[in-house]
């Protein structure tokens, strides 16, 4: 585990911060906790607005009992102390009320994180906590028992989600992950049936070999230094329009004939600075750095495609609940939409993660998006902040189409105006 130097006051102010930004949770909803290396839980106040949040509210509760802080502890503090007695491995507790996950509890169901890989991996175990008292002892119990038997990310009967972790960041991860299936769920049942992974699935994912051999870089050019600021900007645009989450996805920009910029594993998107990016040069990625799983696939596109400057894996929440279902994604919709995209070609599950290139004959200039079956979307560009602007329209297409499917049927442009378009714009 990264030895962690943030205060606890700092990290849960933080992380509510960032909570309360991506509206999954409210003023009054929510509650972080932190349990330190003495034993003492660190957690948020009672009664006290979540969008502004200060270090000072945050209220340590001692293992004597005692607290210290200007406010009581919030009123589910039982819960938190509760999961922390059931499970000395967790460290931290995050509990909200984001929409999706509600609506999950009040249907009495769990979303099942088998949609993608990475969201199975990351939540843990699942579970469902009967209901009971906000803030009573019995909650922490029914609560406790579900940790207690493994459980990592548990529903809560109608009142929401506890997901516990070894540190904040963790948590944190594992809420958002949680989130998003349940998001990609709801939206793809209104496009048709879900498509879950099977175990064979699921370890084809998990089992990528992406060992690369390591180098000393030159001192960066100005060039590259530029590189790597605009990819760090988009990256956290990316995350805070939730395009992008923390856990999943990989954007990258090319730097040379064979070289190119990209997001590390396993690391925080919206947290990277310009010396997480890790740099690659042929078949060498730069020394004391982990590349994205998706480098191989990366590689691949540019190698086939010399006028591709930069490229995303991403799991924009409606656009990936097309790639969940066998609803077919047209971008006959507006003028923009298919301007920007084209046609958008469908990867059957797994190309992306094989060694031998082919997920690059699925995207050309005449096709540079492409919906990936149970693992989001391909975007590439011609640099980074068109590849960015690509994403945005896949997504803001998806949304619209699926918003107009509640209303009536979908009118996609006839092939006169298709034609007008191709002419106008010079689309070959």
């Amino acid at each position: 585990m990264t030895r962690q130097l943030t205060h606890p006051r700092d990290e849960i102010m933080q992380t509510m911060e960032r909570i309360y930004r991506y509206r999954m949770t409210t003023t009054s909803g929510g509650n972080l906790s932190i349990r330190d290396e003495s034993g003492d839980i660190w957690i948020t106040p009672a009664r006290v607005d979540k969008g502004n949040l200060t270090r000072n509210d945050i209220i340590n509760v001692r293992s004597d009992g005692t607290t210290e802080g200007p406010h009581p502890p919030s009123s589910e503090f039982p819960f938190h102390q509760a999961i922390y007695e059931a499970r000395p491995d967790v460290q931290a507790v995050v509990h909200a009320h984001p929409v999706a996950l509600v609506a999950f509890s009040i249907c009495r169901q769990t979303p099942d994180t088998r949609l993608f890989h990475q969201a199975h991996t990351v939540c843990g175990q699942t579970g469902f906590a009967p209901y009971a008292l906000p803030g009573s002892r019995q909650l922490g119990s029914n609560i406790a028992e579900r940790f207690k038997a493994g459980c990592d990310s548990v529903i809560l009967e109608n009142h929401g989600v506890v997901v516990a972790g070894e540190s904040l960041s963790h948590a944190f991860q594992r809420f958002e992950a949680f989130e998003f299936a349940g998001k990609t769920i709801i939206k793809g049942r209104q496009l048709g049936n879900i498509r879950y992974l099977t175990d064979e699935q699921l370890e084809q994912a998990t089992s990528r070999d992406v060992a690369l051999e390591s180098f000393s870089p030159r001192p960066a050019s100005a060039v590259e230094k530029e590189c790597r600021r605009q990819l760090c900007e988009f990256i956290r645009r990316g995350c805070r329009q939730r395009l992008l989450i923390s856990t999943e996805g990989s954007f990258s920009a090319r730097l040379g004939e064979d070289s190119f910029l990209i997001t590390p594993t396993q690391q925080d998107r919206e947290s990277l600075g310009v010396s997480d990016l890790v740099l690659v040069q042929g078949n060498q990625r730069e020394a004391d750095r982990k590349a994205s799983r998706a480098v191989f696939a990366h590689q691949a596109i540019y190698r086939m495609h010399p006028n591709v400057q930069a490229i995303v894996f991403a799991h924009p929440v409606n656009a990936t609940a097309f790639s969940v279902t066998d609803s077919t994604f047209d971008t006959r919709t507006i003028p923009e939409s298919y301007v920007f995209l084209r046609d958008v070609q469908r990867v059957p599950y797994g190309v992306q993660y094989q060694t031998d290139g082919s997920i690059a004959n699925f995207v050309s200039d005449a096709s540079p998006a492409a919906i990936l079956e149970n693992d989001g979307v391909l975007i590439t560009g011609s640099s980074v902040l068109d590849a960015f602007d690509r994403l945005e329209v896949l997504e803001s297409t998806a949304e619209a189409v699926i918003n107009a499917r509640s209303i009536g049927d979908v009118s996609a442009m006839p092939d006169a105006v298709i034609s007008e378009l191709r002419s106008a714009f010079g689309i070959v």
